[in-house]
């Protein structure tokens, strides 16, 4: 399938335009945002359907053309507020002009044992007479049994003959459309994820990728690799400059946080993370789908787990390793950490009813783009009253399809730059 987007994409004769190394850097949450990776949903999207979308884990199936127009209201309110708004495939079809990373993307995409050798042979035919952004365009949305034409001269094997011709040879990947999890930037350092479910394992190889050979990202250092212990951007909040919290359950396992503790302790860019276990429950995968920052200060919290949630504090030792102590309440460990007399906590919703549906709805995954302001869904009225009556500006957008796939505003956006707090 073409992929069809209205993203700036690179032509022919200049197939990497974005040149030159800039400076990233990103040391909280609510620091006014510079620019931010989003992945604008495409044809990816489509694939979905009553027979995959639990294994490729979506909760419903998304109208695509509303989605898309969702999005673009997003990335316009983003650009509105001066943010600077890269997409997703533009970089990726940017970095497969470049050899390496060309054979690296093909590779992992054909080392998949499920394929065989034959068809493996006529996959690598057929990606190999692709161009950068067609190649792009199938690494996203995949390759159906029925878009590969097979023959007698280019036979698929056994394996292709007893795929259902709904089956793909290359899964999609819709959940691209959440940045955050397969990346975070730390300071200066980026940190690519090591995604727990197998249906997303690729978007960490293809975000890897991008920031090791496109030359906007020349020189990056790393924090985090795809090949470490499970852990997911959702999951980690940079509280204040030098003060992490890392959720830890169904998504970021323990040794996935402490591997991320030693790595930042031994690179300087931190001195404290708060390791939080949260609930193993759908509605409660990652640690932003119960709390976000709003400002320097405050957190937008569900008040349902509010008074419960824990957490281990974590230090280096004068030998950089860990040490561990807790748990103690979240929002007093939180608040020491950070050097305040107490954190400031907005309440989902308004009772206990309100709070559990808009928690459902993302209503605790906002985006801050600078202290007191934030992007949120429109659908959490509660919520975003609430954030109002605190003194948050709420910058509200559509998410009727883009919510399908449980994930609000903050779980699209991966902010690269963001304007340091004072310490």
């Amino acid at each position: 399938m073409p992929y069809s987007s209205t993203e700036v994409l690179p032509d022919a004769a200049n197939p990497c335009p974005t040149l030159g190394r800039v400076t990233h850097y990103v040391d909280s949450e609510v620091g006014r945002l510079g620019t931010v990776l989003l992945h604008r949903p495409g044809p990816e999207l489509a694939r979905l359907t009553p027979r995959n979308n639990d294994s490729l884990l979506f909760d419903a199936i998304p109208w695509v053309g509303r989605a898309q127009e969702e999005h673009d209201a997003f990335a316009a309110a983003l650009r509105e507020r001066g943010v600077e708004v890269l997409y997703l495939a533009t970089l990726l079809a940017e970095t497969l002009a470049v050899t390496e990373a060309r054979a690296e993307l093909t590779e992992q995409v054909l080392r998949s044992p499920r394929l065989g050798d034959a068809l493996r042979r006529r996959v690598a035919d057929h990606l190999s007479y692709l161009d950068p952004v067609a190649l792009a365009g199938v690494l996203i949305a995949g390759l159906a049994h029925e878009e590969l034409r097979v023959s007698q001269e280019r036979p698929g094997g056994l394996v292709y003959a007893l795929m259902d011709r709904h089956d793909f040879v290359i899964d999609p990947l819709p959940n691209l459309l959440f940045t955050r999890d397969s990346a975070l930037w730390i300071g200066d350092r980026v940190g690519v994820t090591s995604l727990a479910m197998p249906a997303r394992r690729r978007e960490s190889t293809i975000t890897h990728a991008i920031y090791r050979y496109h030359p906007r990202f020349a020189g990056t250092e790393f924090v985090y690799g795809p090949e470490l212990e499970h852990l997911e951007g959702g999951d980690v909040l940079l509280l204040a400059p030098g003060v992490l919290a890392v959720g830890v359950g169904e998504r970021t396992t323990p040794a996935g946080a402490e591997r991320l503790a030693r790595q930042v302790f031994a690179a300087g860019l931190a001195h404290t993370i708060l390791v939080v276990p949260i609930a193993q429950e759908r509605a409660t995968m990652h640690l932003d789908t119960v709390c976000t920052m709003v400002d320097v200060d405050a957190v937008l919290m569900y008040p349902n787990i509010a008074n419960t949630l824990s957490a281990y504090t974590m230090i280096a030792d004068p030998d950089g390793e860990p040490q561990v102590d807790g748990p103690a309440p979240f929002l007093r460990a939180a608040a020491d950490a950070m050097d305040l007399d107490r954190l400031r906590v907005i309440d989902t919703g308004l009772d206990p009813v309100t709070a559990e549906r808009e928690q459902w709805d993302d209503g605790n995954n906002t985006l801050a783009l600078a202290p007191r302001l934030c992007v949120g869904y429109e659908r959490n009225t509660q919520t975003n009253a609430q954030l109002e009556r605190a003194g948050i500006e709420v910058i509200p957008i559509a998410g009727s399809e883009l919510g399908s796939g449980r994930g609000g505003p903050r779980c699209m956006s991966c902010p690269l730059v963001r304007e340091p707090l004072k310490r």
